[in-house]
């Protein structure tokens, strides 16, 4: 495993990846939510995303934040594997790019909070989350998530359906809004540091 000193990790890139499954017949799916962002964070920065060399992944790469020495080097990454191998391709690109785990932001959908509503944290369980699973396993835990609530199932459906069907047609009339405050919630990790994100946007 990468260990990286302090003063590395304030030197290294961050590495701000969204879970999801590829193709489009699950680009709308609750469980894509983390790719969603990770689209709006390339468009804020002007990126287009692309291939990742070897990796099973599609990359952009970029600054964040203020221009000047504010601003922070990032590695903005969609997995290209199904979500349940998300943890090969993305342990493959923080090898590459030399990013210390903690400088690994994820963003993916929570079961267990109110749709809309974000929780941001330092390491943790995967919560029975197939991705976080993955990564966990590939790079151990202590990487910072951006959490997406996106509720629990209605009635007796199972959560696997739940989770690959697509956002409801009410759900859909906040989405943007819902997208774009995690956005803004990843930028705020990355300028403020965690406490002032979670103060922020913990609500």
């Amino acid at each position: 495993m990468h260990v990286s000193t302090p003063a590395t990790s304030a030197q290294a890139p961050w590495l701000i990846v969204g879970l999801g499954n590829p193709g489009p017949e699950y680009a709308m799916n609750r469980h894509n939510v983390g790719f969603m962002v990770a689209d709006l964070l390339a468009d804020r920065i002007g990126g287009r995303f692309k291939r990742a060399g070897k990796a099973q992944a599609q990359v952009v790469e970029g600054r964040m934040g203020p221009p000047g020495p504010g601003s922070r080097r990032v590695v903005l990454a969609k997995p290209m594997s199904y979500m349940n191998l998300s943890g090969g391709p993305v342990n493959a690109l923080r090898d590459f790019y030399k990013v210390p785990l903690a400088n690994v932001v994820v963003v993916h959908d929570e079961l267990d909070i109110d749709y809309g509503t974000l929780r941001l944290k330092l390491g943790g369980g995967d919560n029975g989350h197939n991705g976080l699973k993955s990564l966990t396993k590939a790079m151990g835990r202590d990487y910072h998530r951006v959490r997406f609530g996106i509720g629990r199932p209605p009635g007796r459906m199972p959560v696997a359906d739940f989770v690959l069907k697509d956002f409801s047609a009410a759900e859909r009339k906040e989405l943007d809004y819902f997208v774009d405050r995690a956005a803004d919630a990843v930028e705020c990790l990355l300028a403020d540091g965690l406490e002032r994100a979670q103060s922020a946007y913990n609500s």
